[in-house]
């Protein structure tokens, strides 16, 4: 089989703290003497579920200690590096990473301070590893949707300047889709991509009400579209990707395994899909495991995976010269001799 790790892909659907090391995640807290609970220590990756809010609660809840271990911006350089070398080594050629700056504002003197640390972090990540990389502001559908225009009309300062697009993400369970809508018609105004969170703990009927209130040009997840055939018929003619994280899927109870996960189905309607680690720090496995996790449940051939790395590309911001040249190096990847490493 040939090496996934180098398959030229995209990374599109990564959260900033969920991008963190383990052992980094250890490194810091033992600095600060945080005390971390054992589903971060000797018992990672957690046993997560998230099919009713409790579930969500104690996911989300671990994840709010991960993120109380990045204390300076040094440490907000050290997560944004080691993410781009670790994308690097396992194949990325473009990586976007996305932050909400209101739940760091506090720490780092306000969301914008907080958003051109990010950008700088990014840009040194960028200039020490060569993977180029841009950054997605999301707002979090559990605070006020005021909050998500101020991040919206924030996220267009920078437009063009590291940010590239605009999100929702968290318990889509929670909030009104609708009322998010004014922040996603300034993001829209301001020429950014629109990329909510949609169909992954709802199903098909929530991805409808994304397209609906917020005109999104990719969606997080959106792997529960195929429930839906007309709904998938909607997505292909409208040319929305899907940024799907089979890892993510099964550790959250989307899916109770590896094998129900319709990716075929959603590439045979003609959907662009996108595989993404989503927070590899919580679920185990970074960008490149992705594509072994299809491999072995699934018996992807690499045909099938190098449609899948395509798809990431072309979904992607990436430049176009970086596009072209991905493009062409999938297809080297392909005619090349197949080797034994692994994933």
């Amino acid at each position: 089989m040939r090496s996934l790790v180098t398959l030229p892909k995209a990374h599109l659907h990564l959260h900033f703290t969920g991008s963190m090391r383990h052992s980094t995640l250890l490194e810091l807290a033992e600095r600060d003497g945080i005390g971390l609970p054992s589903a971060l220590t000797d018992q990672w990756p957690p046993q997560l579920s998230a099919v009713d809010e409790k579930g969500w609660f104690r996911f989300q809840r671990l994840y709010d200690t991960a993120r109380s271990v990045l204390r300076t911006p040094d440490d907000i350089r050290r997560l944004v590096r080691e993410a781009a070398e670790d994308d690097l080594a396992d194949g990325s050629v473009w990586t976007e990473i996305q932050v909400d700056p209101s739940g760091y504002g506090g720490l780092f003197g306000g969301i914008t301070a907080f958003t051109e640390l990010v950008l700088d972090a990014v840009a040194q990540a960028t200039a020490s590893t060569g993977l180029q990389m841009s950054v997605v502001i999301a707002a979090n559908r559990i605070r006020h949707p005021l909050d998500a225009r101020a991040l919206a009309r924030l996220a267009a300062q920078y437009v063009g300047r590291g940010v590239h697009g605009f999100g929702l993400s968290n318990d889509e369970r929670r909030g009104t889709t609708a009322e998010f809508a004014p922040a996603f018609g300034i993001a829209e105004r301001a020429g950014m991509l629109l990329a909510p969170h949609a169909g992954e703990l709802c199903g098909p009927q929530h991805v409808r009400e994304c397209l609906e209130s917020l005109s999104p040009n990719r969606l997080g997840h959106g792997v529960r579209s195929a429930e839906d055939p007309q709904l998938l018929e909607l997505l292909a003619n409208k040319q929305i990707a899907l940024e799907v994280c089979p890892a993510s899927n099964v550790s959250l109870g989307v899916y109770a395994t590896l094998e129900e996960i319709p990716v075929r189905e959603l590439t045979a309607a003609g959907i662009l899909v996108a595989l993404g680690s989503d927070d590899p720090l919580l679920f185990g496995t970074r960008l490149a495991g992705q594509y072994a996790l299809l491999r072995a449940a699934q018996d992807f051939s690499d045909r099938e995976l190098a449609d899948l790395a395509r798809s990431s590309i072309l979904a992607s911001q990436a430049p176009e010269k970086l596009k072209l040249e991905s493009l062409a190096g999938i297809d080297r990847w392909l005619t090349s001799g197949r080797g034994t490493m692994n994933p």
